[in-house]
């Protein structure tokens, strides 16, 4: 009985995400932002060198970073990002969310690199910005114990390569699951 009490609480959790961005200001964020991009490109580069030439040779890149509970059968995350543009070197800072469904149990902790081959994609994406995807994945890591996991998958459909490294965290689960990304007129 004293579940059943617990389990509504455990869904506004799930729901309302467990990202934020650090900082006062517009300024102090987007130099929040901008540091989680060069530390998870940086680890990107380190994991597989030659992510680095394909990032460079591309139309434009995002970098997010995002936390995803799943609970039983619900799954729910939030996150943030940015987005480069390789032509004009222009940033566009966004935000993200998702929800899905699943069985599984966690909390992972991720960064995700979306690289765009064309500018149709790029565009379409800061513009759009909706991926539904299925996924299956298992990652396990506390702290300096654990492995980590590096997936990459590409679209060649969508013009698009994402690669997803997972730093910490605990998580079994495949879920069918939908991320909404959108332009933060807040930080723009």
């Amino acid at each position: 009985m004293q579940s059943l009490r617990i389990f509504p609480l455990i869904l506004v959790l799930l729901i309302s995400g467990c990202s934020s961005i650090q900082g006062k200001s517009k300024n102090d964020k987007q130099a929040y932002i901008n540091s989680m991009r060069t530390e998870t490109l940086a680890m990107l580069f380190r994991a597989k060198p030659s992510t680095e030439a394909q990032l460079e040779n591309s139309a434009g890149y995002a970098v997010f970073s995002n936390i995803n509970s799943n609970i039983i059968f619900l799954s729910a995350g939030s996150g943030y990002g940015v987005v480069r543009d390789n032509d004009d070197d222009s940033d566009t800072y966004m935000r993200m969310a998702s929800a899905g469904i699943g069985p599984g149990l966690g909390i992972k902790d991720f960064r995700a690199v979306i690289i765009f081959e064309n500018h149709d994609s790029l565009k379409k994406f800061i513009k759009d910005g909706w991926d539904f995807t299925g996924q299956a994945d298992a990652a396990a890591k506390s702290g300096d114990k654990g492995g980590e996991l590096i997936g990459g998958v590409a679209n060649a459909n969508l013009g698009i390569t994402v690669y997803q490294l997972t730093e910490s965290g605990l998580v079994a689960q495949a879920t069918l699951q939908g991320t909404k990304y959108w332009v933060d007129e807040g930080l723009n």
